[in-house]
């Protein structure tokens, strides 16, 4: 499998996922709205991502609306060996348009319509996709703790979140993963990675390739060791999460079988002590 250099992780102690995993997002149609042209394009792309080893799949309700949700259990179900990660309290009113939507009722009906489009009893790892300003933290986890403890969720993760809001809600319910952007150009959430290493919690890093913005200027230094390791830039940028942290489990998304598999082929590319050291002088902290 090409991914199994990556390594492990275990989420929640008792599932292990390689820490490659697959972003299903740019499944969707354009603006993350609706099915793309070719609706049997999804399916190719994450059966092959599973073929290659992944067993971390990541989407959200929000995704489509609903439609990413769909076309995981149309071309996975019934699952074996995965782990389905799955997201609420966002609304969509349309492309590219995104709401923070957290309000505990609101999320009950969300997690029992995730439930029904995925095909599922329980869903592995449920995430809070943001928090809602308008909701306090507590109540919107109030409504994730309880479908843990009856049984819908098996794990609960976080999302756009910060050290202050992860130690609050640990405070509530155990929590098994963070979710916020991370990337060679963007790393504000340092502290969030670090209180992540400390706990053991997995680091899910979205937009890890920054949809190709890592090449823009002043990044030659990226170009270089690609070249050096007869690589692309992605490649040595998802190489560069995977070294970073031993929590770290990217989610590198695509619409494309050849650009997945060029991603999870990072998965085997070894950066040098030099290379990092190159790597971490990039970036906005």
């Amino acid at each position: 499998m090409a991914i199994d250099n990556a390594g492990t992780f275990s989420l929640g102690g008792d599932l292990t996922v390689h820490r490659l995993g697959f972003g299903a997002m740019r499944l969707c149609g354009d603006g993350i709205w609706g099915h793309p042209r070719d609706r049997d394009n999804p399916a190719k792309v994450l059966r092959r991502a599973v073929e290659l080893g992944v067993n971390l799949i990541d989407t959200a309700d929000a995704y489509g609306p609903e439609v990413n949700e769909y076309q995981i259990a149309s071309a996975l179900h019934p699952y074996l060996g995965l782990t389905i990660a799955t997201k609420g309290g966002l609304a969509r009113p349309g492309p590219n348009d995104w709401r923070r939507a957290a309000h505990p009722e609101r999320l009950d009906r969300r997690i029992n319509n995730s439930l029904r489009r995925l095909e599922v009893e329980r869903i592995d790892l449920y995430q809070l996709h943001a928090p809602d300003p308008d909701i306090p933290l507590a109540d919107s986890l109030g409504a994730l703790a309880r479908a843990r403890e009856d049984g819908r969720i098996r794990h609960i993760g976080l999302s756009n979140v910060s050290v202050a809001e992860l130690d609050e809600a640990l405070e509530i319910v155990p929590i098994v993963s963070v979710q916020n952007r991370y990337n060679l150009g963007h790393r504000a959430d340092e502290d969030v990675l670090a209180r992540c290493e400390e706990l053991g919690i997995a680091f899910i890093p979205w937009y890890p390739l920054a949809a190709g913005g890592l090449l823009e200027d002043g990044h030659d230094a990226l170009r270089a060791i690609a070249e050096e390791h007869s690589a692309t830039p992605s490649q040595v940028a998802l190489a560069w999460l995977l070294q970073k942290s031993p929590v770290m489990l990217p989610i590198p998304g695509t619409s494309q079988v050849a650009h997945l598999e060029e991603n999870l082929a990072a998965a085997d590319l070894r950066l040098s002590p030099s290379n990092l050291a190159s790597l971490e002088a990039m970036g906005t902290r």
